[in-house]
């Protein structure tokens, strides 16, 4: 199986001539939503409904563009195209090593997709050379066997996924195979249901702005909401565009307005872009949360941040003696 490079993440220690990138200065601005993305995930067992809905959600989130999806189930989602009846490309992905979604997120930054599906995410955690089978791998190959030491730089390949998903400039969403947990409770003779477990890292429900649970009577609820149409609310058999993408894309426009991370893309490329002119554009986009956005590099064409790129142009443009 061929390897991947593993993307550098921002907040690793950098050689001495970037140093000034990592020392910035502590500056709190007014808060804002400005260019905030939809983040929205839907677990649930085989059979809830979570494919259809998720792809009620990212039509509702394109709002009539074609929307990409990276499928892990075998085209599960094309099944469906002629009932959602919005246009969208899918990836087949047979492969679940993290460095290959962000990879994927990148080229689908690159085609300029408003909307990202990924069905499933699960797959990237304990699918073929998923996280798990990192682990085992790195304890292999660089720890004589101690799966311990693996999780180091198997986390940092899930961590770099995340950023890469939290950090998308369009919308996302995500679907995740879930399993009900049972518990013994004492005084009682039967397991009593602890709720649904998404089949993913532990807590990685949360990294979502929204996140939901469906159920094999296809009824959804809402877990975590940073959206207050969606607090405490219930849905049987939900519409996805019309019930969660409306009210959801309502919230996020309230005030705001929209970013195009193309324009820093662009403004990193320019030729006559500067050492000083590309600092202060790096300081924009940290000041965004938007240095893991995922791209492919405009001369590699290998997958990068936009904040390594920023950085890379800088430190070019330096050893070839520009001020």
């Amino acid at each position: 199986m061929s390897q991947l490079p593993s993307p550098t993440r921002t907040a690793r220690p950098r050689q001495a001539e970037a140093d000034e990138f990592d020392d910035g200065p502590f500056e709190f601005r007014p808060a804002t939503k400005d260019g905030h993305k939809a983040r929205l995930s839907i677990q649930g067992p085989s059979g809830s409904g979570k494919t259809w809905t998720g792809l009620q959600v990212a039509a509702g989130l394109a709002e009539g563009r074609k929307f990409a999806v990276i499928d892990t189930e075998r085209g599960a989602a094309s099944l469906y195209l002629d009932d959602i009846r919005v246009p969208f490309d899918t990836l087949p992905m047979r492969s679940y090593d993290p460095r290959k979604l962000v990879k994927a997120l990148a080229a689908a930054a690159q085609a300029g997709y408003p909307v990202v599906m990924v069905d499933s995410l699960t797959h990237f955690w304990k699918g073929a050379d998923g996280t798990l089978d990192q682990v085992e791998r790195f304890a292999k190959e660089k720890f004589g066997g101690n799966t311990f030491a693996g999780w180091g730089p198997a986390g940092d390949l899930q961590n770099d996924m995340i950023e890469a998903l939290m950090t998308y400039p369009g919308h996302v969403v995500v679907t995740m195979r879930a399993s009900e947990k049972w518990a013994l409770e004492r005084g009682r003779k039967d397991p009593v249901s602890k709720g649904i477990q998404a089949e993913q890292r532990k807590g990685i429900e949360f990294e979502f702005g929204v996140a939901a649970e469906m159920n094999t009577s296809n009824q959804l609820r809402f877990i975590k909401a940073r959206c207050p149409a969606f607090r405490g609310l219930e849905l049987d058999r939900p519409d996805g565009a019309v019930d969660i993408a409306k009210p959801y894309l309502d919230w996020l426009r309230a005030g705001a307005k929209e970013i195009d991370s193309s324009t820093w893309v662009d403004a990193a490329s320019s030729a006559a872009a500067t050492p000083d002119s590309l600092l202060a554009l790096y300081r924009e986009v940290e000041a965004a949360s938007a240095l893991a956005t995922p791209l492919m590099h405009p001369e590699t064409g290998q997958p990068t941040s936009l904040g390594d790129y920023i950085r890379s142009r800088a430190t070019a443009l330096k050893a070839a003696g520009q001020q």
